[in-house]
């Protein structure tokens, strides 16, 4: 009998073995403003080039490679709202603009937030640091209580020395 896998729209379900997940909240709001505007200004651009009298003879496809270049540019700006960062029994995922790392708890030794700096780092063997770009100083509260949950997760799954 053939497996029919039916799509349900709204939240995923959640991953086995993660128990926490946790998203930044203002950058990626102004992320998402600021891609709009990017691809807003640059349509606008795009429909009123050829109406100018500026000597330059614009045609339609200048028209259509100025809208497209705003919305590479509008997503080049929402890949800022990619960061993420996951704990669970595996240990603690981190995925910062381009990819995704998971690292097991023996290879953690802790989690800080440096004074000055604008987000979160996972502290690793042989002393080296990833950042985490989803637990952002300017979310205030929202990123003390994650790096609490974090530290908390890695007091319950890091092995004991």
């Amino acid at each position: 009998m053939p497996v029919v896998r039916t799509w349900r729209r709204g939240a995923p379900e959640p991953d086995p073995g993660w128990e926490f997940e946790v998203r930044a909240r203002r950058s990626t709001r102004t992320a998402i403003v600021v891609a709009v505007v990017i691809a807003l200004a640059f349509t606008a651009g795009g429909l009123v080039l050829r109406t100018g009298s500026t000597g330059v003879n614009f045609r339609v496809a200048d028209q259509v490679a100025m809208i497209l270049i705003g919305v590479v540019g509008a997503c080049a700006v929402l890949m800022l709202t990619r960061p993420r960062v996951r704990a669970g029994s595996r240990g603690v995922a981190v995925r910062n603009i381009l990819g995704e790392h998971v690292y097991p708890w023996d290879y953690i030794r802790g989690a800080s937030f440096p004074d000055g700096k604008s987000w979160a780092r996972l502290e690793l063997a042989d002393d080296d640091y990833v950042p985490m770009l989803a637990i952002r100083a300017n979310d205030k509260a929202h990123a003390a209580d994650a790096i609490e949950r974090v530290r908390e997760l890695g007091a319950h799954y890091a092995p004991r020395n």
